[in-house]
């Protein structure tokens, strides 16, 4: 289910650690999301952006990115007292999509963050986490001068499955991303415990 328990003062409390994806397009906010809400200093596999890659990575849009996350991004975010977030953001690009299988194992869930101005760019994500039943988040980063769409716009747009939650949020913002995960753990543990329920049923 994507967590490891570890017991600390002569077994009387234990504490929850749960893994979650942060995913989505190129350039969307992964990295950011990730380094806003850590409380450590986040891990960050990035390199500068070559002239060999212009023809792969679309940039458009994205003027002021200079890096691009070639492996992984890491941190980590206590949400309260004995529940700590580890945070794996994975690459945006499809030469690095090998990853992804990886760093999904053991997962309790993702984030899917979403640029409304390049909507397609989170559709691989979305279909990656709902083939493989893994529950998920779409977070529509909210960047300066792009049109605000509703929550039930861009669920519609991505022909998400009912009952998917679309949250809007700012990925440079601590609180907004914190806002993000709850919600995340929040439905993910509502649908690990349907499932568990439909097993036994």
């Amino acid at each position: 289910m994507g967590f490891e328990r570890s017991d600390t003062t002569e077994g009387q409390n234990t504490a929850l650690a749960l893994k979650i994806l942060v995913a989505g397009g190129f350039g969307v906010g992964k990295t950011t999301l990730v380094g806003a809400v850590s409380e450590i200093r986040p891990l960050r596999t990035e390199e500068l952006l070559s002239e060999a890659g212009q023809t792969i990575d679309d940039t458009d849009g994205l003027d002021h990115k200079t890096t691009t996350t070639v492996a992984m991004d890491f941190g980590r975010i206590t949400i309260r007292s004995g529940l700590s977030l580890y945070l794996f953001g994975t690459p945006g690009q499809d030469r690095f999509w090998f990853l992804w299988d990886e760093l999904s194992q053991g997962a309790l869930g993702a984030v899917v963050l979403a640029d409304t101005r390049r909507l397609e760019d989170c559709f691989p994500a979305v279909d990656y986490f709902e083939h493989r039943h893994i529950p998920f988040v779409v977070a529509v980063n909210c960047f300066t001068g792009a049109r605000t769409y509703g929550a039930h716009e861009v669920s519609r747009a991505l022909d998400l499955d009912r009952g998917t939650p679309v949250v809007l949020c700012d990925a440079r913002d601590k609180d907004s991303g914190k806002e993000v995960l709850v919600r995340l753990v929040e439905y993910a543990g509502r649908m690990h415990t349907a499932r568990l329920l439909d097993s036994v049923g």
